[in-house]
């Protein structure tokens, strides 16, 4: 009889120390991609168009409790315009995908890899990473907040620094055609 409640103690304390949300320390928590989402905001003197683009992969690092780093693949391919329809949706759906932005043919995936992380209270942190599109890699710096199983991220990309030129004043686009060098990046993580 002892053996047996012995045994049953030991499968519930095992159970519960898998099932916990808290994170344990030196623990990867992989991203759930079908949960995950990440949202784009792109500015032109017009106006503005939002949509997404799916994570391919992702995971999490912690240890002793906090937020120690992290790396995520982006499908660049599942580049989705959200706030237009029909052909004007495919139109600027296909140009995003062309040469004259992300080139996905050639450049599939884009990358984050975290390079430095600082706790900024309970459950904020400034990241440093290294963001990879069209294969040029540069850092970037963003604020992180973890809540549970949860993980949020905002962060604005200046887009020509990874060979993004097309309707950039920078780069010769009149001003009244004009399309905003930064667009940002929402992030809402699922692990």
């Amino acid at each position: 009889m002892k053996k047996g409640v012995l045994s049953l103690v030991l499968a519930m304390i095992f159970s519960f120390t898998a099932t916990a949300t808290e994170p344990i320390d030196g623990e990867k928590k992989e991203v759930n991609t079908e949960t995950s989402k990440v949202t784009w905001k792109a500015y032109k003197v017009t106006g503005s168009h939002y949509g997404s683009v799916s994570l391919k992969s992702g995971s999490l690092m912690f240890e002793d409790g906090k937020l120690s780093g992290g790396e995520f693949t982006v499908d660049m391919t599942t580049i989705n315009t959200e706030d237009l329809e029909g052909g004007s949706k495919g139109k600027l759906d296909g140009h995003l995908n062309s040469a004259d932005f992300f080139d996905t043919a050639n450049h599939a995936t884009s990358t984050l890899k975290f390079t430095a992380v600082k706790s900024t209270g309970k459950n904020s942190y400034d990241v440093t990473g290294d963001l990879t599109i069209k294969g040029i890699t540069k850092a970037i710096s963003f604020d992180v907040s973890v809540y549970g199983s949860k993980a949020t991220a905002t962060l604005k990309v200046d887009r020509t620094k990874y060979d993004v030129k097309y309707g950039s004043t920078l780069f010769g686009a009149a001003a009244d055609k004009a399309i905003y060098d930064e667009f940002d990046l929402v992030v809402d993580l699922e692990f």
